[in-house]
């Protein structure tokens, strides 16, 4: 049976245009930071005295963290009064100025609720910082893992939503994003939360723009963190899209089970989540 079409009063007014797709992102190699920032009109540049009087001269009781770029604190920015995370650069450290570019080029160029946004950047001689909104919960490895004897477990609820707004972040950086984004270090750590328990993924230091299909060519440089990489990638540089998927795979076994990807306190059966997994 035919229907004919239903109209309501909304019908005859102007439709809304779609939002318009994330910009393109060219090749990383010969571009600044500061010509990746233009590109944001949100995107700020900072002294690096600025940021040492937001973090009260990067003083112990301000460090939220510390991970492989270097020293996250939590700082207050005079100009404005916004409560923000600063990221500095180890200079020692594991990544460098090569991760901190691709952090600024892809953070400036892209914007998700799941994603953290960068407010904007420090480029002050030696001096390498980034600036991102704060979130108040801090990480899910804290909240899954941390050693507060007081605090809570997540409730199921609060699990599956965290794990759901993890799931889109990736599917924008996969699918949205042109070309396409492979995330390559998905962990717990990396995943932030507000406080609503909102997760916004960040350190996008080792993320790499994929091809058609999103591959990249195999490569001998293998990053990321044991536990969460995807074996082929892991034994044989070959990353692609389904590395991220992998890797969110293992974090969705965490917020499950409760259990670490690699606890070497456990059993030798025990240690690696994804094996003791697949046996029980």
């Amino acid at each position: 049976m035919n229907c004919l079409p239903c109209f309501n009063k909304d019908d005859d007014e102007e439709p809304t245009d779609p939002p318009p797709p994330p910009p393109k992102i060219e090749s990383l190699a010969h571009i600044e930071p500061k010509e990746a920032v233009t590109s944001s009109s949100k995107a700020k540049t900072f002294t690096f005295r600025e940021l040492a009087m937001a973090t009260k001269n990067f003083r112990q009781e301000c460090l939220l963290g510390e991970g492989g770029f270097g020293r996250v604190f939590k700082g207050k920015l005079q100009s404005s009064g916004q409560v923000v995370a600063v990221k500095q650069l180890d200079r020692n450290g594991m990544q460098g100025n090569k991760e901190f570019l691709v952090e600024v080029l892809m953070l400036s160029l892209i914007q998700h609720a799941n994603l953290v946004s960068l407010i904007g950047y420090c480029a002050d001689g030696d001096q390498r910082l980034l600036v991102y909104e704060y979130l108040q919960m801090g990480s899910l490895e804290n909240l899954l893992f941390g050693d507060d004897p007081d605090k809570k477990p997540l409730d199921w609820y609060t699990r599956m939503k965290i794990a759901l707004g993890a799931a889109n972040g990736l599917e924008y950086l996969h699918d949205k994003a042109n070309p396409p984004i492979i995330y390559r270090d998905l962990k717990p750590s990396n995943i932030l939360l507000n406080e609503n328990y909102e997760p916004k993924l960040s350190d996008f230091g080792l993320a790499k723009l994929g091809a058609g299909g999103g591959k990249v060519n195999p490569t001998s440089r293998v990053m990321g963190t044991y536990g969460y990489s995807a074996p082929e990638y892991s034994s044989g540089g070959e990353l692609t899209l389904k590395s991220d998927i992998y890797s969110f795979g293992v974090v969705f076994l965490e917020l499950l089970t409760g259990r670490k990807a690699i606890d070497t306190t456990r059993p030798n059966d025990e240690q690696n989540l994804v094996t003791w997994v697949s046996f029980i």
